[in-house]
């Protein structure tokens, strides 16, 4: 790729990011190779709206925000996903979310790959005990709405 080519599209991501807010991105999420069909900016935009619901949700959940958890999920998730979410819960006694019965300290996420219109994003969860665990979220790139979220395979 041309210099010029490779400042135009680093240029968009930063631009991107910047209209996007503070955010906790990884660094790996902006020198991350980008699938042929998906633009560095659909990447970053995939990335950008799981970080924005994880904060919002852990915001709502921490009763630090203007909405609740359930107004949170609506306005990010898929509805079949939000059910799916809401029977897991009630399988595994643990909020559906984090995958676990407690809040994270913090988090980061990275782009894992696309096709088929949506990107895998991959946010890694840390507790102030230092354990940490991936989650995986599919984002589906016209409308940026998560229409996935599951625990890695194993």
């Amino acid at each position: 790729m041309p210099n010029r080519t490779r400042l135009c599209a680093a240029v968009a991501v930063t631009t991107a990011l910047l209209t996007a807010g503070p955010l906790a991105l990884s660094a790996q999420a902006v020198d991350a190779p980008t699938a042929p069909a998906v633009t560095a900016a659909q990447q970053s935009r995939a990335e950008v709206r799981v970080n924005s619901f994880f904060r919002d949700y852990r915001q709502a959940v921490l009763h630090k925000g203007p909405s609740t958890p359930a107004q949170v999920r609506a306005r990010y998730l898929a509805p079949d996903l939000d059910k799916r979410l809401d029977a897991w819960a009630l399988q595994h006694d643990a909020d559906p979310v984090f995958r676990a019965q407690n809040v994270p300290a913090t988090w980061a996420t990275r782009y894992e790959g696309s096709g088929a219109g949506h990107s895998t994003v991959v946010l890694t969860e840390r507790w102030s005990g230092g354990a940490k665990q991936e989650v995986w979220f599919s984002v589906r790139l016209q409308d940026l709405v998560i229409n996935d979220l599951k625990d890695p395979a194993s």
